[in-house]
C-alpha cells in the first residue's frame, strides 16, 4: 500500500504542476488585460478570451475531422490512396445496408418515443402534489452511464431454461402470463433491435420530461385562461394551445435525443456486440477501427456519422436562436 502511494506521488506532482501552470497563465492574461487601455482594449480582450477556445476547437475538432476524412480515402493500413472505395463499401454491401437501416430505425423510434413519453409524464406530473419526487425518480436513469444501464437491462432480458428459477424479469413475466417457453429475447430478430431501443428510451424519457415540463410551466397563465374562457378544454387546449406554445422546445428535445442516438454504441456493444442483426453505424465504426484495425473503413463510417449529425446540430442551433429572439 505504501509503495503504491509512493509510486503515485510523481503523478500527483505532475497534475499539481499542470494546474499551477494553468492558473499562472490565467493570472497573466488578466494582468495583461488590466494594463491595456484605449481602442485596443476590446480586440485584445476578444483575442485573450476567444483565442484559447478557438485553438482548442481547431485542435480537438477541425484537425481530427480533416485527418479522418483523409484516412477514409486510404486503405486499411493508411499507406495507399483508394479514393471512394471505402464509401462504396459502406453503402454497397447488404450487411452495411442492414446496419444503416438499423441506425435509421434507432434515429426515428428512440427520439420519438422518448419525447412522447416525456411529454405525457410532464403533463400528468405537473398536476400532482410533490411532483419533484416522481420527477426525480424518472430522471434518475440520466445519471447512469449507458454501460450501467445496459447491464441493468441485461438482467431484465436474461434467458434461462424455463425449468430453472428465472433471473430475467421479462422471462418471468412471460411465464406468469402463461408462455411456457419464453424465447431468448436478444436473439429474437428483428424485435431485439426494439428491445435495445427501450434502454435508450428509458434513459432519455427523464430528460425530455424535465425540459418539456419547464416549457409547459413557462406558458403564460393568461393565454391558458383566455383559451379556457373560449371553450378550449382537454384535447383542444392541449393541441391548440400547449403544443403550439412549446413547439420550439419539442423540436430541440427531439433533435438533441437524435444526436445522442446517432452517437450511441455503448448499449449495442454491451448487450449484443452488434450480433444477431443489431449492429449500428457507431459500433461498426469502432469494430472496424479497433477490432479489425481497418482505419480506412472505420474512418469512412466516422465521416458518415459526422455528416449525419451536422444538419441536426445546425437545425438545433437555429431553433434555439428563434426561441431567444421571441423571448
Amino acid at each position: 500500500m505504501g509503495d503504491e502511494i509512493l509510486n503515485g506521488l510523481p503523478k500527483l506532482g505532475t497534475a499539481a504542476a499542470g494546474i499551477a501552470v494553468f492558473f499562472g497563465v490565467l493570472m497573466l492574461v488578466f494582468f495583461v488585460l488590466g494594463k491595456v487601455r484605449g481602442r485596443f482594449s476590446g480586440p485584445v480582450a476578444g483575442i485573450a478570451f476567444l483565442g484559447p477556445a478557438i485553438l482548442l476547437l481547431v485542435a480537438g475538432l477541425v484537425v481530427p475531422a480533416i485527418q479522418t476524412i483523409g484516412k477514409s480515402t486510404q486503405n486499411a493500413a493508411g499507406t495507399k490512396f483508394i479514393g471512394w472505395e471505402n464509401y462504396a463499401w459502406v453503402f454497397g454491401t447488404d450487411t452495411n445496408r442492414q446496419i444503416l437501416t438499423n441506425t435509421f430505425m434507432w434515429l426515428i423510434i428512440a427520439p420519438l418515443f422518448s419525447t412522447l413519453f416525456g411529454l405525457t409524464l410532464a403533463l400528468l406530473l405537473d398536476r400532482m402534489r410533490r411532483e419533484s419526487i416522481p420527477k426525480s425518480l424518472i430522471f434518475m436513469p440520466m445519471a447512469i452511464s449507458f454501460v450501467g444501464a445496459s447491464i441493468i437491462w441485461d438482467l431484465v432480458y436474461a434467458y434461462r431454461d424455463p425449468a430453472k428459477p428465472q433471473v430475467g424479469l421479462l422471462s418471468q413475466v412471460a411465464i406468469w402470463l402463461g408462455i411456457e417457453n419464453p424465447p431468448n429475447w436478444l436473439l429474437l430478430q428483428p424485435w431485439n433491435n426494439f428491445l435495445l431501443m427501450v434502454i435508450m428510451i428509458w434513459i432519455q424519457t427523464g430528460f425530455a420530461m424535465v425540459v418539456l415540463s419547464a416549457a409547459i410551466k413557462a406558458i403564460p397563465g393568461d393565454v391558458v385562461e383566455a383559451a379556457t374562457l373560449d371553450g378550449a378544454t382537454g384535447w383542444r387546449l392541449f393541441s391548440r394551445v400547449t403544443i403550439p406554445m412549446i413547439r420550439g422546445t419539442l423540436i430541440v428535445v427531439i433533435t438533441t435525443i437524435m444526436i445522442a442516438t446517432l452517437k450511441i454504441f455503448d448499449i449495442v456493444r454491451v448487450m449484443t456486440n452488434g450480433n444477431f442483426g443489431t449492429q449500428i453505424v457507431a459500433n461498426e465504426m469502432y469494430a472496424q477501427s479497433f477490432v479489425q484495425f481497418d482505419y480506412g473503413r472505420g474512418s469512412a463510417l466516422a465521416v458518415v456519422l459526422f455528416v449525419a449529425v451536422i444538419p441536426l446540430v445546425i437545425y438545433n442551433v437555429r431553433q434555439l436562436r428563434k426561441e431567444q429572439a421571441i423571448r
